[in-house]
């Protein structure tokens, strides 16, 4: 039962991981230290999806879950929890690079907000 808990704590780890990579950079508006923390994780966040590394708590999430006595899971994390979620039916290519590059400019936006203000102080 503790290997299945901790199991889904990862997962919930995970999710919340990736949402920091990619919101977390709003985060700095308010805390500006955050963006210690943020600007790692995007650099890993984008270094698995261009390099297709395997992500760590994927596989430590698949160990947990053989030591519960439950199946893992072969393919990544995103594909086997949200893949339908980030990617429904109907998606293109297209879009996909429309809603990357959002996310991407965002970014670019609040960073730029950020360096004003230290530039500005």
């Amino acid at each position: 039962m503790l290997y299945r808990l901790a199991a889904d704590g990862l997962v919930l780890f995970h999710l919340t991981f990736i949402l920091f990579v990619l919101f977390g950079g709003l985060l700095t508006l308010k805390w500006p230290r955050v963006m210690c923390l943020h600007l790692p994780a995007v650099a890993w966040g984008i270094a698995v999806e261009v390099l297709h590394l395997p992500c760590p708590l994927t596989r430590w999430e698949n160990l947990l879950r053989h030591l519960a006595g439950q199946d893992g899971y072969g393919d990544g994390f995103i594909e086997h929890y949200i893949l339908t979620l980030i990617y429904p039916a109907g998606l293109t290519a297209n879009i996909q690079l429309a809603l990357g590059a959002v996310v991407v400019l965002v970014n670019l936006a609040v960073y730029g907000r950020v360096i004003r203000r230290y530039v500005q102080a």
